[in-house]
Parts: structure tokens; sequence; C-alpha cells
């Protein structure tokens, strides 16, 4: 058997964490066992979906790095579909028309909530003949529900689970208008998509027992359920906005990374022993079901923000650079040059040490892109008084004539300075920083001072002694 999972999210707002990590799974699930991973837009809410909403669930799984093998399916289009299986069950005599009118629906509901009872519609019309039909009213159609017994799951997370037949409502599967409903055609479209493994949320699992039995009823092989509990915010309440449960867009424009991103989530329910670091690629190898807890999982920004900065500190220097021109040119308001990049790549190593996000890895970039006069902070000009102007264009004199341009002999050009000078060190490494920075807050002085080059470096050093500009 091929394993074959889907996504299958509905186009009425935002891919939220929650959703995102129901992908991450079932692609984790459909990868470890070399089977395929579909994706799936429940479109048949014509009124709520958008194409807006479409768009930015494909936006949110493609930074996420979980789009759907071969195209997506958009349940809409198969409407036709959902239809004639529907008809096949009426003419089965596995389904029924149903005559109730919507004053009496609302009775039966209020009449069941009363009394306690799951079970909210009656069957009135499960055994009557047609020809009773009182005029003048568009017949729904209702899937026949066994009457006895139970019904049992074994869900491969949260094991088995049983319901009382009685409890399961005969539901409508086709409207009076002739629409299909959501749980006649989330059934047919996995049973035509080869799903042999529905992993989501435990919110579906009273949908498990109804969906069940729409799959027998067709004749077809029931696929394995998975119900993994829902994420909950760090305080353990239902996780809101107030706990992070924003669009995927947000993190991304927050500076995360889709690698810890996907780390965190699949964290989120599934553990493999102590690790917290879990490769994409480690992830894949280790994923079983049966590592999934049963109890919610909280979301936790603090954690989500100290994992991001071991990835960036993990990052490839050349793909960092990349990821944050965009952000550099939006604070610059202008293209980075030539210069500047490669300034960047010199000095971003010793950037992404101290960074948590993108942005602020960008921010704390700046100083590379930017040309004499640069804007200092506070702290930083006032470090810049007459005397430290002087001995920096001293400085500068010296360090013009070094013949190698490396940690090493501009450490040891500084710290000679320094002594000839009757200074300490900090008296010169410190406006020496806010001089070529700009702020009083950087990676290590000689570091900065190897990525900007001979050239530059001298630039923002003589700069100063010319004066205010």
């Amino acid at each position: 058997m091929t394993v074959v999972t889907r996504f299958a999210p509905s186009p009425t707002g935002y891919l939220h964490i929650g959703g995102a990590r129901t992908a991450l799974f079932n692609w984790l699930f459909a990868r470890h066992h070399g089977g395929a991973y579909r994706l799936r837009i429940e479109d048949t809410d014509r009124k709520r979906s958008t194409e807006d909403a479409v768009e930015k669930i494909f936006a949110g799984l493609a930074w996420m790095g979980l789009e759907g093998d071969g195209d997506a399916v958009f349940q809409s289009h198969n409407v036709d579909r959902h239809i004639a299986v529907a008809e096949q069950l009426l003419a089965e005599g596995k389904a029924y028309h149903c005559y109730c009118t919507p004053e009496e629906l609302t009775e039966m509901r209020e009449a069941a909530r009363a009394e306690g009872r799951t079970r909210l519609y009656d069957r009135r019309w499960r055994d009557r003949d047609p020809s009773e039909a009182p005029a003048g009213v568009t017949p729904s159609l209702r899937v026949k529900m066994p009457l006895e017994g139970e019904t049992v799951i074994t869900d491969l997370i949260q094991g088995e689970v049983r319901v009382a037949n009685d409890n399961l409502d005969d539901f409508i599967i086709l409207r009076p208008d002739g629409t299909p409903t959501y749980m006649l055609a989330v059934v047919i479209d996995d049973h035509d998509m080869g799903v042999t493994h529905i992993i989501r949320g435990d919110d579906h699992l009273n949908n498990a027992f109804r969906q069940y039995h729409v799959f027998e009823a067709s004749g077809w092989d029931v696929p394995e359920f998975a119900h993994m509990s829902l994420i909950h915010g760090s305080d353990g309440a239902k996780l809101s906005k107030r706990h992070g449960a924003l669009g995927v867009e947000a993190y991304k424009d927050m500076g995360i990374l889709p690698a810890a991103m996907r780390n965190y989530l699949m964290r989120l329910g599934w553990s493999h022993g102590d690790d917290e670091i879990i490769s994409t690629e480690q992830a894949i190898e280790w994923f079983e079901l049966s590592a999934v807890g049963r109890a919610p999982a909280r979301f936790d920004m603090e954690k989500l923000t100290s994992l991001n900065g071991h990835y960036i500190r993990e990052s490839d220097d050349g793909e960092l650079l990349e990821l944050i021109l965009p952000l550099l040119e939006g604070l610059l308001g202008a293209t980075v040059g030539e210069a500047a990049r490669t300034r960047l790549l010199a000095g971003i190593g010793g950037l992404k040490e101290r960074a948590k996000d993108l942005n602020e890895l960008a921010e704390n970039a700046l100083f590379y892109c930017r040309s004499v006069p640069l804007p200092m902070t506070d702290k930083a000009a006032k470090l810049l008084d007459s005397d430290a102007v002087d001995n920096l264009a001293a400085l500068a004199k010296v360090l013009e004539k070094l013949a190698s341009w490396e940690i090493e002999p501009l450490e040891a050009a500084v710290r000679a300075f320094a002594e000839e000078n009757d200074l300490k060190l900090g008296q010169i490494a410190q406006p020496l920083r806010a001089a070529l920075t700009g702020s009083t807050v950087s990676p290590g002085i000689f570091e900065v001072i190897v990525a900007l080059g001979r050239d530059e470096t001298l630039v923002r050093m003589g700069h100063l002694s010319k004066g205010p500009a």
C-alpha cells in the first residue's frame, strides 16, 4: 500500500498555526513512508471562501516548504461527482428524502437538547413513503446511519474510540437546493484521491464516526484515522491571537525561518526522546504517529524565537544575506550596492551570533550598507568628542600603513597605539566602534574592521576629522 495523506483547509481565512502543524504532520508521515502528500481546498462554502484566502494558504504552505504533491484539488470542482454518489446511495436504499420544514427541525433540536440527547433529528422520514410528503416542501437527502450497536474507530493517536450508533444523526448529504454537504464531499474526495491516512485535529473526531459510515455505505475502504490534540496557549487556555495564533505569513514577517518554524511545530505534540533541535531530514526519518501525544500542546513564542536564533546561527552566510537584502533595502529606501554586499557577506557571521530573527539581523547589519556620514545614536555621538576624533585621525595613519588587514595585526596595532599614547584600550576602541558603526553595540570591533575593509574603514575614520557634514 502506498501511503497517501492530505491537508484540506477551508479558504475562509489565513493559514493559522494549527493548520500549518496539521499540514506538517501529514507531510512528514507521507515522506517517512515514501508516500504522497496531497492538498485539497475545501471551498464548498462559496459565501465564505475567497480567492485571497486560497492565495494566502498556498503562500503560507510554500514558505513552510509544504506544497502538495501534484495539483491541488478544489472540492467545489467535484460537485457533480458528489451528487452522483448521493443519488446512488438513495437508489440503493442507503439514503432517504427528508421533508421536514425548518420549523420542525428547530423543534426537534430544542427538544433533544432539553432532554440531553446528542442525536438531534428523530428520523421521522426514514421509513415514510414520499407520497406522504407535504406540498411545497423541497426535501433534503439524509444518509441512513445504523440504529443499533456501536461504531468503533481504532485511532492511531487516540486509541480505540467508541460511540453508540443511536447517538449518530441521519445527517444531511444533499441540501434542499441540491448542493452536497461537507460531510459527504470530504468522504468522496478522500476516496477519489486515494487517501489512506486522515491526520487532523481532534475537533474532527466526532465527524470521523459519521464519515466512517459513508465510506461503508459506498462500499469503499475506510482510511486510517489519526486525531491529534489541538494547540493551546502557554497558559493552557484555548489558543488565541494573544498567544500568537496568527497567520503563517505573520511569522514570516517577524523574521522567523521556515526551518525553525517546522522544527518548532513538529515538537508541538510529537517528540523523539529529549531532542529539541531536529532537522527536517531527521524528522522524516523518525516521524511516527505513535510518538504523537494525546495532551494539548502549548504554544510558546519565546521558545520559537529562541529556536529561530539557533537556526539563524546555523544558516549559511550567503543564504542569510539573500534573505535580509529585501529587508535592508526597505530600511534604507535604496538598493544595496555590490561594495556593501561584500561588506555584509564578510560581516554577517559576527552579526548572526546575536540575532533572534531576520528583522533584528537586518537592523544590526545596516551600518555595513550606509555611507558617510553615518547616523549616530546619542551614546555613540557622545564618545566622539574632539580628543577622540584626534586620536582616531592619528590611528588611521597607523592602520593605513599595515601590510596585512587581518584581526591579529589590526588588534596589535590598536593596542600599541593605545600604549604609546597612554590610553586604555577602551578609550580608543569605543570611539572607534562609534565611528565605524554609528553605535556603541556591534560585533567585535576588529571583526568589523576586517569586514569593512581597509578603504571603507579609513574613509569612516577620516570623515570625522572633516567635521560635521
